[in-house]
């Protein structure tokens, strides 16, 4: 029969543990491997690479977040050349990126991705955002679909630059302020509309329409999450090269720029990915 002394001496060990069950509950206490580290204890970094008419700060609202749960951000410049060249760019900087990688990809950003990753051990996983996953041979323009916003007149959806028609491959593409409003930006404010409009990073018509090489996404798992609103890259376009990737697939109430309007969806695909993939 158990003393009355070993009873005293077993009660602060009951109590530690309910203490720590009940903190560990209200969120006190971390949850052991809540964010995916190496055999070594560290995080992998997140390269994340946006896409055209955008800049790196479109993806603030994500970056603060993966900051905040300890993981190493990169938001990178895409240069919006060309679909070999801006690969290349991206591809030179992961080289210089020490430990696993997940790389992440916005719209036009997506195709970068597909072809900047190839042939890097230290990718570990692809996260498609509203994004491109071409196969090789096809490119962007080709994969936003019939019901693409950028489908229409290009005299409509785009301003010239150099504005001499016809327009050359180095001719350099901006959305017209109406194009932004009821396409691209949907869900902000009509104030950040307008900032978008007058901060937008001109692509060129050759970026938009290189055909793609070999795609990562035969090699590397992949995550897409799909906008549900998005009026660039449709839905169903959006799924279609989802499925073909063999991607995880999710979505998320949003238009195009969900990686602004809804940040929080963006960083939870993105931290599962990691998960998954980082032993």
């Amino acid at each position: 029969m158990t003393s009355p002394l070993t009873h005293a001496r077993q009660r602060p060990r009951a109590v530690a543990i309910l203490v720590a069950a009940a903190l560990l509950l209200v969120g006190l206490i971390p949850v052991q491997n809540a964010v995916a580290r190496d055999r070594s204890g560290k995080l992998p970094t997140v390269v994340l690479v946006h896409g055209a008419w955008a800049d790196a700060s479109s993806w603030t609202g994500v970056a603060t977040r993966l900051q905040n749960d300890g993981y190493t951000v990169r938001a990178i410049a895409n240069p919006l050349r060309s679909l070999s060249g801006d690969a290349a760019s991206v591809k030179t900087f992961l080289g210089t990126v020490t430990g696993p990688i997940v790389l992440v990809g916005h719209s036009y950003g997506g195709a970068v991705i597909t072809n900047a990753a190839t042939g890097n051990p230290n990718v570990k996983a692809l996260v498609y955002v509203n994004a491109f996953a071409p196969d090789a041979g096809e490119s962007a323009t080709q994969l936003a679909g019939p019901d693409s916003a950028l489908s229409a007149d290009p005299t409509t959806v785009f301003d010239f630059v150099p504005a001499t028609l016809p327009p050359t491959p180095d001719t350099e593409l901006y959305l017209k302020k109406s194009t932004v409003f009821t396409s691209f930006a949907t869900g902000l404010s009509s104030e950040d509309k307008t900032i978008v409009w007058a901060t937008q990073r001109a692509a060129t018509i050759a970026a938009l329409n290189e055909p793609s090489a070999t795609p990562a996404w035969r090699t590397i798992p992949s995550w897409y999450l799909i906008g549900t609103k998005d009026k660039i890259i449709p839905p169903a376009e959006q799924r279609k090269m989802a499925i073909r990737a063999g991607s995880t697939v999710e979505q998320f109430d949003a238009g195009h720029v969900g990686l602004m309007t809804d940040p929080r969806a963006v960083t939870r695909i993105i931290e599962r990915a990691a998960r998954a993939t980082v032993r």
